[in-house]
This record gives structure tokens, C-alpha cells and sequence, in this order.
């Protein structure tokens, strides 16, 4: 059968009538699930809808689960998030682990290498994009789904956790020596951030690129929370931060509104504050996860059991601007700069 065979089949059992699938398309990209958009017709009515499925190999290692609990857990309180709709973790009539959440329709991601993509609309979509996360923030992750699958640290061991995963992937995947992100890492180790001020859903993946927006200056859609999990709130600042989504605009922190300003306002929606040397961890760190996902990039693409063109890139132009960065930042906490 044909994954739209299957699917018509699904839908059919569960929902109790028989059900259509039309136009059904493989959206290109994802390092960690398998994304197509379809129509399903039912009584003559269509809905358009996302199917997330688990690929034959993924770049990143993540919970299907905690993702569909992420999307729930946000749906329909403030935040423009997709409903989930369908987990199948077992998968067998799609021949692998699957989710089906609502599709929205009529919006666009920009490409974080691409040139500035927000033009007159930057500040406003700046505005409501560190607002949306100051506000993922300050939700209590022990009153949302999510908090059925993602354990939950103790806040003075955030860091380490994290920080532990992602060398984990480092020392896993490096194909040779990474002295500059060694020596970022040996600096987290050695000055290690305060405990985090209240646990919080991190997003795992918050930057450009993630999300969907209307073109007229409106974020329509919060997407891609594959590595959503429960710990210090900083951490997803830091990655929204991160000068690698900034167009190599010093002035424009991911494309969209200064530094100073991006914090001010995540600070007034989560109600938060942000120690600055608390956030200079969690900003360096954001770079060695980063170097981490590009070295796995590379060890993947040239293995061939994956050949999507971007991992080629993130392997390679995307990990030596990572570098830089990495670099210049040790530079200055060091006072070499």
C-alpha cells in the first residue's frame, strides 16, 4: 500500500467514517522526522493537516511524544501553535512512530541563511517573537502535557544535563579534533551558571527559521519543537540569540530588533529577569550545541545514510561560521578581545 493507502486507512478507523486523502506532499528538509501536509475529506468537508513521521535514521535523537505533548500543551493559550491531534507510537500502519497535528495554512518560514527576510516588518515580528517565548516561559511546565513525558531537573542541574547530552554528541560524532568547541566546553565546566530561576518548557530549537508568518508582520505558527524538554528558561534566550540566526547583523539579533530590546522583552512576558553572567553561559553554550549539531550534520552526510544537500552545508559552511563564533565569544570572556 501506498503511505496514502495507509493513511486513508487510519484516518478511516479512528475517526469512524470513511475518509479521503488528498494532495498529499512531503515537505523538503527535517533532520528528525519525516513532514507531509495532506487534506483530509470527510462528509465532504476538508481540513487540512501536518503528518510528522519518524524517518528510517535522524540527525538529532528526540521523543515523539514530548513533541506532541508540546504542541499540546500550548495550543490554544496565547501562542499561535498547531493542534495535535494523533500520536501512534508503535506506527505499525504507517510502517513507523507518527503524529498528526491541524494544519496552518497561508504563511511563510524564512531560511536563517538566507539575506535579511523581514524587511519594513523586522521590529514587529521581533516584537512578538521574544514575547511568544518570554511567554513559553513563564508557563509552569508541571500543569501541561508535556510534563507527562519530559522529566524535570533540579534546578541546579540543568546545565549539566544539557551540557553532558550535547558533548555526549560531540564525542560520538567528531571525525576530528574540535579544539575550539573543547575549549568552550572546558570553560562552561569550569564556571558553571547559577541555579535556573523556575524549570520552564524550553523550546529546544527557537530561532528564525522555526516559525511561520504571514508576510504582513504577523507570526501565524510555532513550529518545530522535536526537541522540546523541561529546564533553565535561559537556554532557549540564549539559542534565539544565537549571532549564527542574525544575518551577520551586529546591530539585529536574528534579523529582527537589538539585543537590548529582545531581552526586554522576553523579561516582560516570562517575568523574569536575566543575570548576565547566568546568560553569558547560556549564550556560550548555545554555540557548542550548535557545533555539535553541525559535527553530526557532517558525520551523517558523509556516511550517506543521509543526503539532504542542508546537512551538507550545516557539515560544512554552517559549522566554520559556528567556529568563529565560538571563537570570538571565548575571546572576549577571556579578555582577548
Amino acid at each position: 500500500m501506498s503511505l496514502q493507502d495507509q493513511l486513508e486507512a487510519y484516518l478511516t478507523r479512528t475517526g469512524g467514517k470513511p475518509a479521503r486523502v488528498h494532495d498529499l506532499y512531503r515537505i523538503p528538509g527535517g533532520a528528525s522526522r519525516e513532514t507531509y501536509k495532506f487534506d483530509i475529506e470527510v462528509d465532504g468537508a476538508r481540513r487540512g493537516m501536518i503528518l510528522r513521521r519518524d524517518p528510517t535514521g535522524s540527525l538529532i535523537d528526540t521523543d515523539r511524544r514530548v513533541e506532541f505533548l508540546a504542541f499540546r500543551s500550548f495550543f490554544d493559550k496565547g501562542l499561535p501553535v498547531p493542534e495535535a491531534l494523533a500520536l501512534e507510537e508503535e506506527g505499525a500502519e504507517l510502517e513507523r512512530p507518527f503524529f498528526i497535528m491541524g494544519r496552518i495554512d497561508g504563511g511563510k518560514a524564512q531560511s536563517p541563511f538566507t539575506l535579511p527576510p523581514y524587511g519594513e516588518h523586522a521590529a514587529t515580528i521581533g516584537e512578538q517573537f521574544f514575547s511568544h517565548l518570554g511567554k513559553i516561559a513563564a508557563a509552569d511546565p508541571a500543569s501541561l502535557p508535556i510534563s507527562e513525558a519530559a522529566p524535570s531537573p533540579a534546578l541546579d542541574a540543568c546545565w549539566s544535563k544539557e551540557l553532558d547530552y550535547w558533548e555526549g554528541v560531540i564525542d560520538e560524532d567528531e571525525e576530528h579534533p574540535q579544539m575550539i568547541v573543547r575549549a568552550a566546553i572546558r570553560r562552561l565546566r569550569r564556571n558553571p551558571p547559577p541555579p535556573a530561576q523556575k524549570l520552564s518548557v524550553v523550546h529546544g530549537d527557537y530561532r528564525t527559521g522555526n516559525f511561520m508568518h504571514d508576510g504582513n508582520g504577523k507570526i501565524i505558527a510555532l513550529l518545530d519543537w522535536e526537541m522540546a524538554h523541561i529546564g533553565d528558561p535561559l537556554e532557549d534566550l540564549g539559542w534565539a540569540i544565537e549571532p549564527l540566526w542574525s544575518y551577520r547583523e551586529a546591530d539585529r539579533v536574528s534579523g529582527m530588533v537589538p539585543r537590548e530590546k529582545a531581552i526586554a522583552l522576553w523579561e516582560a512576558a516570562s517575568g523574569l529577569s536575566v543575570d548576565p553572567a547566568a546568560f553569558a553561559w547560556w549564550e556560550l553554550f548555545a554555540s557548542v550545541k550548535g557545533a555539535a549539531i553541525w559535527i553530526s550534520s557532517a558525520k551523517e552526510y558523509r556516511a550517506g545514510g543521509m543526503k539532504d544537500p542542508v546537512l551538507g552545508l550545516s557539515g560544512w559552511y554552517t559549522a566554520r561560521r559556528q567556529d568563529e563564533i565560538l571563537a570570538g565569544v571565548l575571546a572576549k570572556l577571556e579578555g582577548l578581545a
